[in-house]
């Protein structure tokens, strides 16, 4: 399959998926279920095999499935297509997006069997609570629906085991004879003949070793690669503010943020979309991204304006730069993210504050990732007890003692002052008469009792209490200002890029469209470099869950597409 020499390596395959991330990996899996000869190829080195699919928590978006049954959840496909238009912002009968509308009812109907069912053929299983996220702010209009019944599946392992059986997968394939895994090979153009893709161009990026099924090349020597099908699953664009700002989308998110943190890897770049933009292909929506409001500084940051994505308390108050609690719907994770974005980019410093006490923070704090949330990732019973009692204790010391962004204070006059001394605009102070107000009225609102409760959040934090996976991890009636609870504890918070949810436009045969809705031939994308699919399948907002599992359906069907080709 590779010939040197002394200035290009040169390849031959079938078929070639660019991005060794889950999309790839599952693309590839299905190409030698088909006994397909595949040549994959990732930029990464072999260790970072699987992307940041491995730091993934893990969750997954599925619908009416033996784990809802047994929760007692009843759903079905009209009701979930009906959400996701909703929270998409979609309308069925307009000519808008066509392929994007096409992804979601594909992905409806086919989750349970192409993704959940898949995955537990390999011994992948699901925690048997399933969670209820992004519920929506009022549960019937377009833009303020989201999910009516839970359906984010937690993988048992996070994302990281999904990520790890399925590489093992591949690797003991038994046509593993038919594939040929090369990293940190960087794609940087190309190769076209007859408006057909025939292949693409770049660079080895390092030294290092070789064996039997997965080899490294010398650095910096060039490539050539010629093949009759090509699968691009390289990621968005996130990982690069540069392009980030370029697509920013000011009118919904406010003014691009200068304090922005990167939540998404430098690898995910989105060049590719401009080289395929370039020669004709269908980029669209890439001002469509599922970010965070939450994000902190990164205590061991990998690289430049790393950030963490925190899972914010529900029982902490969310304040602007001033200290004033921020509404006037006050904001509470877990029903609209899109919206905790929109609110926190228009504030005039794009920061936030999220407010709580010792007691919240062991509850209710959690930070997103598979490596942090070691009794999921270890699929620990025993971790898992633990921290239904217990807390989250371990991950907020951490968090204390290492984040920049963290402060905390016996008394709320120590606390507004480390505030003060963390504040990120000069000409803006925290005010300590603020919170004082606030905290006294949202206090007194809980000590009045739920039958006389007007409060939003509270409101909100009762109803969550409804659902076994929140009961366990939300407290009842949780004041602030606590003397048992202590010390005080203030979180700056700020926006914090995370995935594309708009890119290369496909048909629902992962095909790659030209900018006059034609099949490019020999050209196929799939997750997130599509938008998920049709270049945008979630809309401007995510039911949660769906990237990994719609990487994997992507992947899979681009597969089926050139087997049913060769055959």
């Amino acid at each position: 399959m590779a010939k040197h020499n002394n200035k290009t390596l040169e390849y031959v395959s079938p078929v070639l998926v660019i991005g060794g991330g889950i999309a790839g990996i599952s693309a590839a899996i299905e190409l030698l279920d088909n006994n397909q000869t595949v040549l994959l190829i990732d930029r990464d080195r072999k260790d970072k095999f699987g992307g940041m699919a491995n730091e993934a928590f893990g969750g997954m978006h599925f619908v009416d499935t033996p784990t809802q049954r047994s929760n007692g959840i009843k759903d079905s496909k009209q009701l979930a297509l009906d959400d996701w238009f909703a929270a998409a912002e979609f309308e069925a009968d307009d000519g808008e997006h066509p392929h994007a509308k096409q992804w979601a009812h594909t992905y409806i109907e086919r989750n349970k069997e192409d993704v959940y069912d898949w995955l537990n053929g390999f011994g992948i299983r699901f925690f048997p609570i399933v969670h209820w996220v992004e519920r929506g702010d009022y549960g019937f209009a377009k833009g303020s629906r989201g999910n009516s019944v839970p359906r984010y599946h937690l993988a048992w392992g996070t994302g990281w085991e999904v990520t790890q059986t399925l590489i093992k997968q591949l690797l003991n394939h038994k046509n593993s004879d038919k594939l040929t895994v090369q990293f940190q090979h960087k794609v940087e153009s190309f190769i076209w003949q007859d408006g057909r893709l025939v292949g693409c161009r770049g660079h080895v990026i390092n030294d290092a070793q070789t064996n039997s099924h997965v080899s490294e090349h010398s650095s910096k020597k060039p490539f050539s690669i010629t093949a009759e099908h090509t699968i691009v699953c390289a990621g968005g664009l996130n990982g690069n503010l540069k392009q980030v700002e370029k697509h920013w989308d000011s009118e919904c998110y406010g003014p691009y943020p200068a304090n922005i943190l990167l939540g998404s890897h430098p690898f995910a770049d989105g060049l590719l979309h401009d080289e395929l933009d370039a020669e004709g292909s269908s980029i669209k929506n890439r001002g469509w991204m599922w970010n965070y409001a939450s994000g902190v500084k990164h205590p061991k940051p990998e690289y430049d304006n790393h950030g963490l994505s925190i899972m914010p308390t529900r029982s902490g108050l969310w304040l602007d730069a001033q200290g004033n609690r921020i509404g006037p719907k006050p904001l509470i994770t877990g029903f609209d993210t899109h919206n905790l974005c929109k609110v926190t980019g228009h504030l005039p410093e794009q920061y936030t504050w999220q407010l709580m006490n010792l007691k919240i923070a062991h509850k209710e704090l959690a930070v997103s990732g598979s490596h942090i949330n070691k009794a999921f990732r270890n699929k620990s019973w025993l971790g898992i007890v633990k921290m239904a009692i217990r807390g989250n204790r371990e991950i907020v010391k951490w968090l204390i003692d290492d984040c920049e962004d963290v402060v905390i204070g016996d008394t709320l006059p120590e606390l507004v002052a480390a505030m003060n001394a963390h504040k990120q605009c000069a000409s803006t102070d925290v005010s300590l008469s603020n919170i004082e107000r606030d905290i006294q009225a949202y206090d007194g609102q809980i000590e009045r009792g739920e039958k006389f409760t007007t409060d939003d959040q509270i409101r909100k934090i009762h109803f969550l209490r409804k659902w076994k996976g929140d009961k366990v991890r939300t407290l009842k009636d949780q004041k602030i200002n606590d003397p048992k609870a202590g010390p005080f504890i203030a979180i700056r918070s700020r926006i914090i890029s995370r995935k594309s949810m708009g890119g290369i436009e496909t048909n629902t045969q992962s095909q790659v469209l030209n900018q006059q809705g034609q099949v490019i031939s020999g050209l196929y994308a799939a997750g997130e470099a599509a938008g998920f699919g049709g270049a945008g399948c979630s809309g401007i907002r995510s039911l949660e869950g769906t990237f990994l599992s719609l990487c994997i359906l992507n992947g899979r069907i681009a597969a089926q597409t050139i087997a049913k080709q060769a055959k």
